[in-house]
């Protein structure tokens, strides 16, 4: 299986196969940058709950669901799998998974989800009636994208 990465500097989300592992077993590697999204967060969530955090955390839960569906099995790990992927040195949150029994369009599946599902969750709980475009842009233009909002909405 190919790898499919989806990385700039608000965010990853990246599919690789698990090299020392059976054939069709995956590693997902997702991560947020706190300091980017502060302009977006700071002042619209409780304490205990940054939207940006939980909404990775609920993404990897609607991953888990997406490689159910398709006849794979999603099992939580802790290790350094996924260690040099973020293109900054600021504060990360990030989060990994492995994968089993992997369909070959998996992978591709997973990482639209995932931005999108990002995106949708941080919007509802820190902002109102902001959205992503419709066609998934590149990495690039969704960091332009999310810029012109941290200008727009941001609040220090």
């Amino acid at each position: 299986m190919k790898r499919r990465e989806y990385i700039n500097d608000f965010l990853y989300f990246v599919v690789r196969p698990a090299e020392s592992l059976a054939e069709g077993t995956l590693i997902y590697c997702s991560g947020v940058n706190l300091d980017r999204f502060i302009p977006l967060t700071k002042g619209r969530h409780g304490l205990s709950s940054n939207p940006v955090i939980r909404g990775l955390q609920i993404v990897r839960q609607g991953v888990s669901s997406l490689v159910l569906s398709r006849g794979g099995t999603p099992r939580l790990i802790r290790g350094k799998d996924c260690a040099g992927i973020a293109p900054t040195a600021d504060a990360w949150y990030t989060d990994l998974l492995l994968i089993e029994n992997a369909a070959e369009s998996l992978p591709a599946d997973i990482i639209d989800y995932s931005v999108r599902s990002l995106f949708e969750k941080i919007f509802i709980s820190s902002t109102t009636e902001l959205q992503l475009p419709d066609r998934l842009p590149a990495p690039g233009e969704l960091q332009q994208h999310i810029e012109a909002l941290c200008r727009q909405f941001g609040r220090g």
